[in-house]
């Protein structure tokens, strides 16, 4: 059967749904907590009660009765209902860290997981993103989720309590007083999914900011150097502005939020106040108006306003947070499941032969918009299963080439495609592989290291990768998958073999070596690239000796504007610059001199540590 496309969310799921599963079974579990702090809440419920009917009873049946003492008692009673609520703040406060540190704890531990996960499976570069989530983002989670806790235990006991009082004055009163709320909360509850979506944009922008200044901090030099300034503050001023215009966007809607309110704590009071005469003559009384004036004033209005105002800023923050922690990307669709048996064989991998795998069309490259192109109008064909060499002299854009090509700088014109489709880093993972000339090797496992690309590889692959590639050697010396890697002490030949075999478990569609066989000997290296092209994907080669360009199906020759591209007998009719490269190299086999020896020829400068150079 034919697999369709992964299934995409739902157009109604949205932010605040997917917030929501994810809180329900953290609530839950947490019902003895949210039970505590309720039952330390009922005292900011009696506070309101009494504050409000107090007045009403001083003024009825002491002060307009003429028995001052009984209206001063009851106002007594008002007062002194404040002070519970200065012991209900105390036990608030205790209960709210077992709500609260929860949060921000599983969030934190969410976010490293991820970001391991990612690492190791290779799905994307997420460091950025996860350590403003491990850092930023989750306190902007835990400070939103106390807030919108405090406010809303408020707001419900506040409420409750004012309506209850409400009703034991005159139930008409609620006339007067639930229209205005129910329209504002309503106009209100309207605002919150375009906030979100602002306000999600808002925090997209800020990532984007963020990364990109920080890419710039680590990079002044080089821009200084290559003369990129001019675009680099193009490219800050366009992450500024849409920054601006997101927090424009949101402002904009913060003055509906303003309307809400007023609807909300201004009107109720207007038209208690214009209905006092038909509520006057239907039974209330004089005590039970300013009482119920003392309600909406003095804890209604203030409560609905902290409550609006909470949702309206921390509670749309923390909602498009809390969802960036929840919205795992799906799969790919095209990636076949990894197999959960060793006697499983691997998934198929191979495309048809030179089906093009990466294509350049007319791609120009400059360091600068006043430099000379590095690239100028390049188009190249890459197919699948092609071994493809690139040589050229020092500073002739090999590299740059491989950059480009890999998605790792983008051309300053032209256009550069993957499987058909145009470059995005997205993708990069899936389709690609770049292993510059110097290896990263991290602490930990011979095996952790090799699997680093490619998390599921089993015992058996990795014993053929070792074979093909030629790391039995180092395998042996450190006798096992499981022995511990400490990277200074591996040569650097060693260290290109754990990165070869890395590339070589994950079989990417496309692998680009930039001189990453360069500390290995011939015998090594021809080994490596042998074993590469036997893979099914396409391999590029940024030769470091002419020989590999000699075992390569085609060579691109970097020389400028006179680029050619053909089978080494082709280039030797057309191309002078690989016909001179051809001349020059004359391997030479040097004999081992003693330590003593070498060092002294060293100091003198006779023998070199390293071998020289080569034209290419």
């Amino acid at each position: 059967m034919k697999r369709g496309p992964a299934p995409a969310r739902p157009a109604r799921d949205t932010a605040l749904r997917r917030v929501a599963r994810e809180a329900r079974p953290f609530l839950r579990a947490r019902t003895g907590a949210i039970l505590r702090l309720a039952g330390w809440s009922l005292l900011e419920f009696a506070q309101t009660f009494l504050g409000g009917y107090g007045v009403a009873r001083a003024l009825d049946d002491g002060f307009l009765a003429g028995r001052p003492a009984t209206g001063l008692l009851w106002l007594a009673v008002a007062a002194v209902a404040v002070l519970p609520s200065v012991l209900a703040a105390r036990g608030v406060f205790g209960r709210l860290a077992d709500l609260v540190e929860p949060l921000r704890d599983g969030l934190v531990r969410r976010a490293v997981a991820r970001a391991l996960s990612g690492a190791l499976g290779g799905s994307g570069d997420v460091s950025t993103r996860s350590l403003s989530q491990v850092t930023h983002q989750s306190e902007i989670a835990r400070d939103g989720w106390a807030g919108l806790v405090l406010t809303l235990r408020s707001f419900v006991f506040t409420a409750a309590g004012a309506v209850t009082g409400l009703l034991a004055l005159s139930p008409a009163l609620l006339l007067f007083v639930l229209p205005p709320l129910v329209l504002g909360a309503a106009l209100f509850l309207g605002t919150l999914p375009p906030m979100a979506a602002r306000q999600r944009a808002y925090l997209a922008a800020d990532e984007a900011y963020a990364a990109h200044a920080g890419e710039l901090a680590a990079s002044v030099r080089d821009i200084a150097a290559a003369g990129t300034a001019e675009r680099t503050v193009a490219e800050s001023r366009a992450l500024v502005d849409a920054q601006l215009a997101a927090s424009r966007s949101l402002a904009r809607w913060s003055a509906v939020r303003v309307v809400a309110l007023a609807v909300c704590g201004r009107f109720p009071p207007l038209l208690l106040l214009l209905g006092a005469p038909w509520l006057l003559r239907n039974g209330l009384t004089a005590g039970g108006l300013v009482g119920a004036l003392t309600y909406l004033t003095q804890a209604l209005a203030p409560a609905v306003q902290a409550l609006m105002t909470m949702l309206g800023t921390a509670g749309g923050r923390l909602v498009v947070v809390l969802d960036r922690f929840t919205d795992a990307p799906p799969p790919p669709a095209d990636e076949p499941a990894p197999a959960t048996s060793d006697d499983a064989p691997p998934p198929p991998r191979s495309p048809a032969r030179h089906t093009p795998v990466a294509e350049l069309h007319a791609v120009t490259f400059a360091y600068g918009p006043r430099a000379h192109p590095v690239l100028d109008r390049l188009s190249l064909t890459v197919g699948a299963g092609e071994h493809l060499a690139v040589v050229g002299p020092s500073g002739s854009g090999k590299s740059t080439l491989a950059a480009v090509l890999a998605g790792t700088e983008r051309p300053t014109g032209g256009a550069v495609r993957w499987r058909g489709r145009p470059a995005r880093p997205a993708d990069a993972t899936s389709v690609r592989v770049l292993l510059p000339q110097h290896a990263y090797v991290f602490s930990g496992t011979l095996r952790d290291n090799l699997r680093y690309l490619r998390p599921d590889a089993r015992d058996r692959e990795i014993a053929a990768m070792a074979d093909a590639v030629g790391l039995d050697a180092l395998l042996s010396r450190l006798g096992s998958l499981d022995a511990a890697v400490e990277p200074d002490r591996l040569s650097q030949g060693e260290r290109q073999l754990v990165a070869l075999g890395r590339a070589y478990l994950a079989a990417p569609p496309l692998l680009i070596l930039d001189e990453a066989t360069s500390r290995l000997d011939p015998a090594a290296e021809t080994r490596a690239e042998l074993a590469f092209a036997a893979l099914p994907g396409a391999l590029v080669v940024v030769a470091h000796r002419l020989s590999s360009a000699r075992r390569a199906d085609r060579t691109l020759v970097m020389d400028g504007p006179r680029t050619r591209c053909g089978t080494p007998a082709e280039l030797l009719r057309s191309s002078a610059l690989y016909r001179d490269l051809s001349g020059l190299w004359e391997p030479e086999a040097q004999p081992e001199a003693p330590e003593e020896e070498r060092r002294r020829g060293e100091e003198r400068g006779i023998v070199r540590s390293t071998p020289p150079p080569s034209p290419v």
